[in-house]
């Protein structure tokens, strides 16, 4: 199993309440039931207010690196992240277990 974890930092003068942001946290939230490869998914806002602390993270599971290639490439990951680019940056970190 390929644990995937991203978390999201929103750009400066941008907030949660914005239409684009609510439309990209959604478009995260529907991955679920329509990527066949993810085997766990859970994405939520952080609940914290720490200067550190990112804002939105995804924490979801694969079987293989074939899996994880196929979830990357699927239109419906690609359109999500794609909206994402326009307000936020994220870190990613991949890893077996």
């Amino acid at each position: 199993m390929i644990r995937h974890l991203v978390l999201f930092k929103l750009n400066d003068g941008v907030t949660r309440d914005e239409p684009r942001v609510i439309a990209g946290a959604k478009a995260f939230q529907e991955l679920a039931g329509v990527v066949p490869e993810l085997e766990f998914w859970e994405c939520a806002w952080n609940i914290t207010d720490r200067p550190i602390a990112h804002d939105f993270a995804i924490n979801s599971a694969v079987a293989d690196k074939d899996a994880l290639k196929r979830y990357l490439e699927h239109p419906a990951h690609q359109a999500a992240a794609d909206q994402w680019r326009t307000f936020a940056t994220w870190v990613i970190a991949d890893y077996e277990f």
